[in-house]
């Protein structure tokens, strides 16, 4: 499984451009993209077309192949293999046929958008990748989105482009967003700012729609400030529910509705309680 560039065909490695010399065959996601590449390198392999219409009776071709002794190097048109990109199905294939995988690392433009996108805050990331095209699960998918602690990494083709900025402009407006385009390219630009901004600075030039994108939704600001501090969502809850139920019940329920912790509820409502001029026993009940 060998990485190629994304863009700038300098960012081939030296170790890539070695296994591509040595192997019998080159397998690939479209044959006149690494056509393109070899010829750059000065390469001459038979080339096998192995895509997303066809991975699993092609992949039977690549065993055949690799059980007569041959070796096959398998490339995507841009990026590591089997990131939203074909190559999953060859790999499962040749480990069920007991034979071995090996992983030659380069670009990828999921960790390349990471690097510049500077979200310090972040717990780890996870790697999205295409949303839903339907409407109603696309909102869906954007919506569980908002709100993580980690840096959240989408790609999106331009037609789409402009259609997600909105959507995640209107879920999570005040969370930073870093749009790379056309990275490693001659035109590349990565830009941040809060998502409510990104469809303004997206319209003020056609330009900015066109490419391929990598999407960086950074981490969610803690709602928190300090240990212990509640939501005031969940406090306004917790009030109303403390007018007809007794403490206990209140806090439980207040916890199940918000998510917030139960023990900093309880303490919030015995201070709602004390401020109110009441003395409670420890099940909320008047002495």
């Amino acid at each position: 499984m060998v990485a190629t560039p994304i863009g700038n065909l300098a960012d081939i490695s030296l170790r890539a451009i070695h296994v591509l010399n040595l192997v019998d065959a080159v397998a690939c996601e479209d044959t006149r993209v690494s056509a393109g590449l070899l010829r750059h390198l000065g390469l001459h392999k038979p080339l096998i077309a192995l895509h997303q219409h066809n991975e699993r009776q092609a992949s039977e071709g690549v065993l055949a192949r690799l059980r007569q002794g041959e070796r096959v190097a398998y490339v995507s048109d841009a990026g590591t293999p089997a990131v939203s990109d074909p190559g999953a199905a060859l790999v499962a294939a040749v480990q069920a046929g007991g034979l071995r995988v090996l992983p030659i690392p380069g670009a990828s433009s999921v960790v390349t958008a990471l690097s510049a996108a500077g979200d310090a805050r972040a717990q780890g990331f996870e790697f999205v990748g295409f949303l839903p095209t339907k409407a109603a699960e696309r909102r869906a998918a954007a919506q569980a989105l908002a709100g993580q602690p980690h840096s959240t990494v989408l790609f999106e083709a331009p037609h789409r482009i402009k259609d997600l900025i909105g959507l995640l402009a209107d879920i999570c407006p005040t969370q930073e967003l870093t749009l790379c385009r056309e990275l490693t390219k001659q035109f590349e630009t990565v830009y941040t700012a809060k998502a409510a901004a990104l469809p303004a600075w997206l319209a003020a030039d056609a330009q900015r729609e066109r490419g391929e994108f990598v999407l960086v939704l950074h981490a969610a600001q803690a709602v928190a400030a300090e240990a212990g501090a509640i939501d005031p969502q969940a406090e306004r809850a917790l009030a109303v529910l403390m007018r007809d139920l007794p403490l206990k019940q209140a806090v439980s329920l207040a916890a199940e509705l918000s998510g917030s912790p139960r023990n900093s509820l309880y303490q919030r409502a015995l201070a709602l309680k004390a401020a109110g001029g009441q003395g409670l026993d420890e099940d909320g009940d008047e002495e």
